[in-house]
């Protein structure tokens, strides 16, 4: 995808006049910049991003990010609230800097907050998430640039998110994406996949024992600030897929067709399987490669080793079947816009939304490894006709469609309707 570029100052408004921001609409306020506050992972902060693609903002925004500390036992605290876990590690580093206890506390050398640049969403750099400098830079600037739209995602960000609400609500508008477990009040928006509601099915609670649903991810009925999806948001929109075909061109239009791609990923926690899961696909494989006209794979970052290496072996020296080496240019957009047919691995639901937001058909492997709201994503998607298991006996030149998930622009739409109610609008 092309580089996000962030916008030239805009010049101060003549002694006077109104505020740009005020200048249109009678007084309606101008969305034109947003904040993005991640915490590292990059499925979550790209939900961020898709649905600022999706609102127009993707050149128009700051990202900041929630860093945790690093070395040392702070690898068995991320259980801890993040604001304590870094007080925490502030207080055992002033006790113990100058003990045997150092390396237990620090690691092995003394261990700041890492700011990484992150240069594949083109910014030249990632600013630390604080608060009190984040309410600070929207009130000071509100009166020039207008409001914010703030979008944090992942549990990490959803202290920083209400804090910057409760101290600048005239300032800001704020999407938390992934449920927060509690105080939904305290966000304008909450944007969570629907299977999040599992535990409020009957199945879900059968599964869930009654002392842990409190636990569990809601605890009642979505309110009218809850924005539903099907899946996760994500950047493969129509406009990135146009620039990915046409800079992939060159090396994946020649392909024999149809073209198959293959996107394994890893075992979770909530889809849990081994390397039988591995030679189930590479059987399965086998059996389809007379119907494909070439297959591209790619293996994730959560890709087991011995799962990889079981390809590898089996499909490396295959004519038809090319195997991605980790190395740069990605190619997964180019994928995603050149593929005639995907096979995925359960266990990624960023995966499986991207693939199913193209309407090519998506084949399914490992579903019944999943368990709760895994396995009730994936009954959605069924139930949208979008996927179909992986079972070896396909002719991948069969071609058929379904309606794309379309959730980021699902989103979008009920962000302008929010913010038309309080009297703001997008610019």
């Amino acid at each position: 995808m092309r580089p996000i570029r962030l916008p030239d100052p805009e010049p101060e408004p003549p002694g006077g006049a109104t505020p740009e921001i005020f200048a249109a609409g009678g007084g309606t306020a101008v969305v034109r910049r947003a904040v993005v506050i991640g915490n590292g992972c990059a499925g979550a902060e790209s939900q961020c991003l898709g649905l600022l693609r999706a609102l127009g903002l993707a050149d128009r925004l700051t990202l900041y990010r929630a860093i945790r500390p690093t070395g040392g036992i702070n690898r068995w605290l991320h259980f801890l609230p993040i604001s304590f876990h870094k007080l925490l590690d502030q207080f055992l580093k002033r006790v113990f800097s100058d003990t045997r206890f150092a390396t237990l506390i620090q690691g092995n050398k003394f261990v700041q907050y890492p700011v990484r640049n992150c240069q594949s969403f083109g910014l030249s750099s990632v600013l630390e998430a604080d608060t009190q400098k984040i309410v600070t830079m929207v009130h000071d600037t509100f009166e020039k640039e207008g409001p914010a739209l703030v979008v944090a995602c992942g549990r990490d960000t959803i202290s920083y998110a209400s804090s910057i609400r409760c101290l600048a609500p005239d300032n800001v508008f704020v999407i938390q994406i992934q449920h927060p477990r509690f105080h939904l009040d305290r966000f304008d928006l909450v944007v969570t996949p629907r299977h999040d509601y599992y535990a409020l099915t009957a199945k879900g609670q059968q599964e869930i024992p009654r002392l842990l649903r409190r636990w569990i991810t809601p605890q009642e009925p979505p309110g009218p600030n809850v924005v539903l999806t099907t899946g996760a948001l994500h950047q493969a929109d129509s406009a990135a897929l146009r620039f990915a075909a046409a800079d992939w061109h060159a090396e994946l239009a020649p392909l024999p067709k149809p073209l198959v791609v293959v996107n394994i990923g890893g075992p979770t926690r909530n889809c849990k399987y081994d390397v039988d899961l591995a030679k189930q696909l590479v059987s399965s494989l086998h059996n389809v490669l007379k119907t494909c006209g070439s297959v591209r794979i790619s293996f994730s970052r959560r890709t087991p080793q011995k799962v990889s290496d079981l390809i590898l072996k089996e499909f490396r020296a295959h004519p038809k079947v090319h195997i991605w080496d980790g190395e740069d240019p990605n190619p997964h957009l180019g994928h995603l816009a050149w593929a005639d047919a995907f096979i995925i691995t359960a266990d990624s639901i960023s995966m499986l939304s991207e693939a199913c937001s193209t309407g090519k058909p998506v084949y399914v492997i490992g579903a019944e490894h999943c368990r709760w709201k895994f396995s009730d994503f994936h009954n959605r998607l069924r139930e949208r006709r979008a996927v179909r298991p992986f079972t070896g006996l396909e002719d991948m030149s069969d071609s058929w469609s379904y309606p794309p998930l379309n959730d980021a622009a699902d989103v979008a739409a009920r962000v302008r309707e929010a913010l038309a109610q309080r009297g703001w609008r997008l610019g």
